[in-house]
């Protein structure tokens, strides 16, 4: 049994503990919050014998649990991560991980030098989905093209727009588009593909706040290009799409993927529906799970190398687009 803390309370949160919940080594443990009542009134609905925290210093140094789930403002991720860890607890942290590689490497130093796991929550690349995107890939033939698009019209923008301050929309918390939802559509790519030989990035920076609000990266291969497309502030309905010299896949969600279809040139057309669980980060809990329980403290799936690929990327993309956050100086 692994023992969580969770720090945040937000949607995000209790979907991860709904799903969490559907792994048999999983133990809600405690939650730390700011506020300690918003912490009691969250974790009412997850059991009695939870222990609640709003003093970070204090739940760090408990040792009523193992590891954490981190899915606090983006800028917090690599400080309490860093916290926690040098506390000795295991930490999944809600993406993007960090809010640039620098961080990054300061995280994964340290979890390595404690022997402890540390993994970004990219839920998407565990989802049966996915896998089964990674098995069709070679009917296709060669790869030419990858679109990963991802553009959701922000529930929160319309605040925004109305003068609210929203922290979604803040550069001190090292929000905007290509962080909050760009990341989802990186991550398989670079996952498939590897790392590009060069990057070409666009962005619309909003006025108030700082951050992008929408943009997309070119990205060169020897062989073929990646194109990715994402916004906060308008939506699509396009799905995402790899087109290989013998067909292509279509992915209708690119960072929660359901449905996998495949279209062949000889006239094949094939839909992958595999089975899921309503609670879909069931599985990103699952994998850091049983590397605890096996004694592996780095995912194979989300491995530290893939990460580091992917924020080296995304700290070039924001410089070319001139996005700059407190976190960087």
């Amino acid at each position: 049994m692994v023992r969580f803390g969770i720090i945040g309370t937000s949607m995000i949160t209790e979907l991860f503990i709904y799903g969490a919940q559907k792994v048999s080594g999983f133990r809600l443990s405690a939650i730390y919050s700011r506020d300690i009542d918003r912490a009691k009134a969250f974790g009412s609905k997850f059991g009695d014998d939870i222990l609640y925290f709003n003093d970070l210093e204090e739940f760090s140094l408990s040792s009523e649990f193992d590891a954490v789930y981190i899915a606090s403002p983006n800028s917090l991720h690599a400080p309490q991560s860093m916290l926690m860890i040098s506390h000795g607890k295991h930490v999944l942290c809600e993406k993007p991980a960090v809010s640039n590689s620098r961080e990054l490497e300061e995280v994964i130093g340290l979890a390595r030098s404690k022997n402890l796991l540390y993994m970004e929550a990219m839920k998407s690349l565990t989802m049966p989905a996915y896998l089964n995107l990674q098995e069709l890939l070679p009917r296709i033939g060669k790869v030419r093209k990858y679109i990963g698009n991802y553009c959701q019209y922000s529930s929160r923008y319309d605040r925004h727009k109305n003068g609210e301050y929203v922290n979604t929309f803040r550069k001190e918390f090292s929000n905007g588009s290509l962080l909050d939802i760009g990341i989802y559509c990186l991550y398989p790519a670079v996952h498939m593909f590897g790392k590009p030989l060069r990057i070409s990035a666009n962005g619309v920076i909003l006025e108030d706040g700082g951050v992008d609000g929408t943009g997309s990266i070119l990205m060169k291969y020897a062989e073929m290009e990646a194109v990715i497309t994402h916004s906060k502030i308008s939506n699509s309905k396009m799905p995402s799409e790899i087109q290989g010299e013998l067909g292509n896949i279509l992915i209708d969600k690119i960072g929660s993927p359901e449905k996998i279809t495949l279209i062949l040139r000889d006239g094949t057309v094939e839909e992958h529906i595999p089975d899921q669980v309503n609670h879909n980060m069931m599985y990103e809990a699952q994998e850091f799970i049983s590397l605890i329980e096996e004694g592996t403290f780095e995912s194979g799936i989300n491995s530290y190398s893939l990460a580091l690929d992917v924020h080296n990327i995304l700290d070039e993309a924001r410089s070319q687009i001139g996005l700059t956050y407190p976190a960087d100086i």
